[in-house]
């Protein structure tokens, strides 16, 4: 039975931890956060199943309802943002090089191979190793803490120096490390990985600056063995009415790295596994409004569904104001 957990926040602040089946939605018992939560699995040596069924289930309840009230918070947090790191691996899925190429492909270098195709081919060729091997590394990137991480419904700010503010529709990976420094997957999320593209266009160089924005994750963590494909449905809604629409896919299955090797190369770095610190890493997509075009503007809503998780990801697209930031030396 496919399990969900989910975090809540009342209108008093009381925070909560939901678990969802197929057939119906509780509050557990006994915890606040997911955090607490898989801290008592890895302590008890048992799964988050395992805890959940050790707190008890409490009272039913509606999480579309809880959602469209704005009382669903990010499924995964921390209560010290810079103990929550943001990461993320770039082309990761089939077909993931073609958007990528044309972004960095120069018209007088038709026939030169771009620095982003040999990186996807390799990882085509060797992202997905035999047991016991070590595959190819992917790209990597890092996205920011967890002061980025943005509740679903909330908005996506773009700085106000940002040149654009794109979606990406992918999954992400949410792990807590263990005492002893063991890095555990507590399940996979719907994820926006919030980027500036247009910045990211002018040099691949600058990748780094595009990935430095928010990100936000769907309400729902999805918990046991990951699906080996996700089809999934990204949309703009621009004015009430639908800017741009088109299917995604991810999960092994349309990828060209297994999640092991892109674990194993991002927990290879002892620094990513210091106890008690939560990582939120993306998984990448091959699906972006900006390879068709799209450019968004303040107030376009970003909404991104896939089964098996029930609810949607929606987020609206701000602008922060300019800020005056001036070096003093002392």
């Amino acid at each position: 039975m496919t399990l969900r957990i989910l975090q809540h926040r009342a209108a008093d602040g009381t925070r909560s931890v939901i678990a969802a089946t197929a057939d119906a939605a509780h509050f557990v018992t006994g915890v606040d956060s997911v955090r607490a939560l898989a801290a008592r699995a890895i302590g008890a040596g048992t799964d988050l199943a395992g805890a959940i069924d050790s707190c008890g289930l409490g009272t039913t309840v509606d999480i579309a309802a809880e959602l469209a009230a704005g009382r669903l918070v990010s499924p995964i947090d921390h209560d010290d943002a810079a103990h929550l790191i943001m990461t993320g691996t770039g082309l990761t899925h089939l077909g993931s090089a073609e958007g990528r190429d044309k972004m960095h492909r120069d018209a007088t270098a038709a026939e030169r191979q771009t620095d982003s195709m040999r990186m996807f081919l390799e990882g085509v060729e060797g992202g997905k190793p035999r047991a016991g091997e070590t595959g190819q590394q992917p790209e990597w990137f890092y996205k920011g803490d967890g002061s980025g991480l943005v509740a679903p419904g909330a908005p996506l700010t773009m700085p106000a120096f940002a040149k654009d503010g794109g979606e990406e529709p992918e999954l992400a990976g949410i792990y807590l490390i263990g005492p002893d420094g063991t890095p555990f997957r507590l399940g996979l999320c719907l994820a926006n990985e919030f980027s500036d593209h247009v910045t990211e266009r002018h040099n691949y160089l600058w990748l780094a600056h595009s990935k430095l924005r928010e990100a936000a994750l769907g309400p729902e963590l999805l918990v046991g063995t990951p699906p080996d494909h996700v089809e999934g449905t990204s949309r703009i809604f621009r004015d009430g009415e639908t800017l741009w629409e088109k299917p995604f896919l991810s999960g092994e299955a349309n990828m060209s790295h297994t999640l092991a090797n892109l674990e194993a190369h991002h927990f290879k770095y002892a620094l990513f596994r210091r106890p008690g610190d939560v990582h939120v890493h993306f998984f990448g997509t091959a699906t972006l409004s900006f390879a068709d075009g799209v450019t968004t503007r303040e107030g376009d809503v970003f909404e991104i569904e896939a089964a098996p998780f029930t609810l949607p990801l929606r987020n609206p697209l701000a602008k922060a104001t300019a800020a005056t930031i001036a070096v003093r030396s002392l």
